[in-house]
């Protein structure tokens, strides 16, 4: 057996050591529950002691994240338990990139950056492609995502309109006995555009925005026929549309035009019996060089902490049925 092996880190002050260990000391006790080596922390030092690669590793950690802290980042508990991941292959250096770069600004002025390396190599796609598809779990950031590089693209007048669009298939419910005209009926569909828009833009741009005709939001139905020149179009829950809505809607790409598709291919609420046109079009697409398939994985989650667990916990329900 090895030796114990003990390495320190020094505090600037009282308030890093806060900041690290989170309130009451919760990040502190989560990484201590992932870790056989010994944290402790005594005045102005943090203490990690065990197996010498154990403590390399831990060590490493809060390297990291003190010099996060430094940079003035307030770390959320998500943040902690995605270094903990990184921290198991060596990566957790991989934050500090994550950090640096603000992809844009919520209409508050708060930063908004990527969180996972998932979510980097999804944001270099959408830059450096015309088509890119982000596939992937709920709470990915795949549609919000989008949103914000989409309004960047319209401010920057890399593009003149952003057309954003789902196709209106029911999870279980039914739309025809909804009240209502048609925009009243499909308004429901389209909220998570609308959520995204008003934490980019605020309530009042996207109001102005779509009364100009810079924003559209429609059903994925109001598509056909069009060619969409000069925009940024975003499909969202593209696993509900049918192969023959999926290639209608990947040929309105006109020129100077990005389009993002987004979707879960968990989640899909077609008639039994009827393929999903983002399951096709993923396989039948997956060898054209201009096109990006972004994949993103559980790590990549970035709600509550319990829905990585849930979706986790679903898809090995589905392996075991399998």
């Amino acid at each position: 057996m090895s030796q114990p092996y003990t390495a320190k880190l020094a505090l600037l002050n009282a308030a890093e050591g806060l900041a690290v260990f989170g309130p009451q000391d919760k990040f502190l006790r989560l990484i201590q529950s992932r870790t056989d080596a010994k944290l402790t922390s005594r005045e102005a030092e943090i203490a990690i002691a065990g197996e010498m690669e154990e403590v390399e590793k831990y060590r490493q950690l809060f390297e990291v994240l003190l010099e996060l802290v430094r940079n003035n980042i307030v770390l959320s508990e998500r943040d902690i338990m995605y270094a903990l991941e990184l921290a198991q292959e060596w990566k957790t250096e991989e934050l500090l990139d994550l950090f640096k770069g603000e992809i844009a600004t919520t209409y508050r002025g708060k930063p908004i950056r990527v969180k996972t390396i998932g979510q980097r190599h999804y944001v270099s796609t959408i830059n450096k492609k015309d088509i890119v598809f982000g596939i992937g779990p709920a709470g990915t950031g795949k549609t919000y995502l989008a949103v914000v590089l989409a309004v960047a693209a319209l401010k920057e007048s890399a593009v003149k309109r952003i057309v954003l669009t789902r196709p209106a298939v029911e999870a279980g419910e039914n739309l025809g006995f909804l009240p209502g005209d048609l925009q009243e009926k499909v308004d429901p569909y389209l909220r998570p555009l609308y959520d995204a828009l008003y934490d980019v833009m605020g309530p009042d741009q996207t109001a102005k925005a779509l009364e100009r005709g810079l924003i559209e939001i429609a059903p994925l139905a109001y598509m056909r026929g069009r060619t969409l020149d000069d925009a940024f179009i975003i499909l969202d829950e593209a696993q509900n549309t049918t192969p023959e809505q999926m290639k209608m809607f990947l040929t309105r790409l006109g020129f100077g035009s990005k389009m993002v598709i987004t979707g879960d291919v968990t989640q899909i609420d077609l008639p039994r019996g009827n393929s999903s046109g983002l399951v096709e079009s993923a396989r039948i697409l997956k060898d054209i060089e201009e096109i990006g398939m972004v994949h993103f994985a559980e790590q990549d989650v970035v709600r509550h902490s319990l829905v990585q667990k849930i979706i986790m916990a679903y898809q090995k329900e589905s392996e075991n049925q399998e």
